[in-house]
């Protein structure tokens, strides 16, 4: 019995350690299987599973750096924005403070700089204030008093003309006529829905129904205007059945100077082809020629001279004097046209016109009698436009004892 015992007690000493190598065994291979892996061994990020090359991380990369881009360009584009936004308001802030700058008397050129709607009002507003509206101005005599001109639904009474024509015409201009239709289509609006500050009382018709004027009730209207500040009109209207006038005052503004254009122009090479009709008056011609000397041959120097002459008559002195100046001058840019028949202006300026062709030129059409300067040339070249027919003027009759000059532009459809 003892040694029986003796062995059931070293089978279990066994026993148990072999147990415990075991377990010792187990927790071993679960150390090695939960510790963390080395960096040269570590996965790439991914599904599990699943092997990826070199071309997909690539495109992962450039997705990620694409996005970047995107947020940069975004936030360059909000950046610009904002600095544009300020650079307006600093443009709306400095404008402000010239307009305060400038006095209550006025408002001067204004360029093309921003207005707001309630500035511009006000500056409208200050212009009635101004105008001899509602008070009168001081003037040092008759001769400053602006008239006033009349004016019906048909006609209008212009004082200007004077006792040389009869005063009373049609309004033929587009403008004028279109000005006046607008003025009388005001005054009744006025009449018609009057403000709650109107002085005026509502009146009702025969039947009790609202009364309401048309241009058949309007009997007459004043203007005049004042070129600083704007144009004062006073119109009456009137029911044929009643005994009451109707009185509207109303006023136009002029407003602020506003820029159009700014532009460098070059009339260097700018040619005027002096076109000169004559018959007989040879000394008159001398003269002529003694001015066109002093001023195209000596001054401006950019001048070609067409003379048209009409008959036999004087012809051969016209031609000494052209080569007299030729030879003292060394000019030479001058046509001479010989028509044997009577004069007659219109077909001399249509000759001269014609001869010339050598490319674009600027034609004065001239009397032998006129006197012209330097500054007067200039002054043809720059309100003359090139290619078109308003580059055509015709200078009046001057005579040599005057020291004005009067220019008459031809109608657009009007042809040599």
């Amino acid at each position: 019995m003892p040694r029986r015992g003796l062995i059931l007690q070293t089978r279990t000493h066994w026993l148990l350690l072999g147990l415990a190598l075991l377990c010792s065994l187990v927790l071993f291979l679960y150390l090695l299987e939960c510790a963390p892996q080395t960096d040269g061994n570590a996965p790439l990020p991914g599904v599990v599973g699943e092997n990826y090359g070199k071309e997909y991380y690539q495109a992962l990369l450039q997705e990620q750096e694409e996005h970047y881009q995107t947020r940069a360009t975004s936030l360059k584009r909000q950046i610009a924005q904002l600095k544009q936004e300020l650079q307006e308001m600093s443009e709306k802030m400095r404008s402000l403070q010239e307009r305060k700058s400038v006095g209550a008397n006025g408002i001067g050129y204004q360029g093309n700089k921003e207005q707001t709607p309630s500035d511009l009002l006000e500056f409208l507003h200050s212009q009635i204030d101004k105008a001899e509206v509602s008070i009168g101005a001081k003037l040092p005599s008759e001769y400053g008093v602006i008239p006033f001109e009349s004016f019906t639904l048909m006609k209008v009474f212009q004082l200007e003309m004077g006792l040389t024509r009869h005063p009373e015409e049609k309004p033929v201009r587009k403008d004028k006529r279109d000005e006046l239709v607008e003025v009388i289509e005001a005054g009744l609006e006025v009449i018609n829905n009057p403000d709650e500050d109107d002085e005026q009382e509502n009146e009702d018709g025969p039947l009790g129904e609202k009364m309401v004027f048309n241009e058949n009730d309007f009997i007459e209207g004043y203007y005049r205007t004042e070129r600083d500040k704007g144009t004062q009109y006073e119109l009456f209207f009137k029911k044929a059945d009643l005994m009451e006038y109707r009185h509207v005052t109303l006023f136009r503004p002029f407003g602020p100077l506003m820029k159009v254009k700014s532009e460098m122009i070059d009339i260097t090479r700018s040619i005027i082809n002096i076109i000169v009709p004559l018959a007989e008056r040879t000394e008159a011609f001398a003269q002529f020629m003694q001015n066109f000397r002093d001023v195209c041959i000596h001054q401006d120097k950019r001048i070609h001279l067409t003379v048209v002459y009409f008959g036999k008559e004087g012809l051969s002195k016209v031609k000494s004097i052209l080569e007299s100046v030729t030879s003292e001058s060394n000019f030479h840019n001058y046509t001479l046209i010989s028509l044997n028949e009577e004069f007659n202006r219109g077909r001399g300026l249509n000759m001269g016109a014609r001869a010339w062709d050598k490319g674009e030129v600027l034609m004065f059409f001239c009397d032998v009698d006129i006197y012209f300067s330097a500054e007067f040339l200039n002054s043809c070249r720059l309100n003359a436009e090139p290619g078109s027919q308003k580059g055509f003027w015709l200078l009046a009759r001057f005579w040599l004892w005057n020291d004005l000059s009067v220019s008459i532009r031809f109608p657009d459809n009007w042809w040599i």
